[in-house]
């Protein structure tokens, strides 16, 4: 990849954190700054359409969350490379989003030089993880071999209490406040961990491996 040519998109709904990321890339003469997005819609529909070389998005977005954004560019063998931005490091979304083929999970609270430098090894083809990330990363590797039970997320955890109350995709979306397909992303995620094919199923195993009380 040319880096004096690296094609960027920035995702998140937080508008003044937004531009101060783009403030900061826009230093560099070798980013171009092609899309802004806030939320996780727009950024999947720029991809498919300009397919930018890097996409800077935050884990935590209204109508598709940056795990969900990163689930639909691994289906379509996007050559869009992610960095995930999240205020809250957490060792099982450091996990998921390494296992979902994120080129490097940082913090919100990121230096502007750490950022760039990362930017410059993704852009190269590196995957970049930082000393904080790769603790986590190996803290939730050694926690999944003691513990044979699918480890999920909080959004799962909340998709998985509602629909063991019955509640309807369109229920749970309301709910919870995210759109319904990215309810149903959460749902796929939750039926390949517990390695069901149904509700009914999904519920019953929770129940029966202490997930669901």
């Amino acid at each position: 990849m040319n880096a004096a040519q690296v094609r960027l998109l920035i995702a998140d709904d937080h508008p003044l954190y937004r531009s101060s990321v783009e403030r900061v890339v826009r230093l560099r003469p070798e980013f171009n700054v092609e899309g802004l997005a806030s939320d996780g819609k727009e950024p999947l529909d720029m991809i498919v359409e300009h397919t930018p070389d890097i996409a800077i998005v935050d884990l935590h977005m209204p109508q598709l969350d940056g795990m969900g954004l990163l689930d639909h560019l691994v289906q379509s063998d996007s050559r869009t490379q992610v960095v995930i931005l999240t205020g809250n490091l957490e060792s099982e979304q450091v996990y998921r989003a390494v296992e979902l083929g994120a080129a490097s999970v940082l913090s919100k609270l990121v230096e502007p030089d750490t950022l760039i430098s990362t930017l410059v090894e993704v852009a190269a083809g590196k995957t970049v993880l930082g000393s904080e990330v790769q603790s986590l990363l190996a803290g939730e590797v050694r926690s999944r071999r003691r513990d044979d039970r699918p480890v999920l997320t909080d959004r799962e955890r909340e998709v998985l209490g509602q629909i063991a109350d019955g509640a309807s995709v369109a229920e749970i979306a309301a709910t919870i406040h995210l759109s319904p397909s990215t309810v149903k992303s959460h749902l796929e995620s939750l039926y390949r961990k517990l390695e069901v094919s149904d509700r009914a199923a999904a519920v019953a195993t929770a129940m029966r491996r202490g997930l669901l009380h």
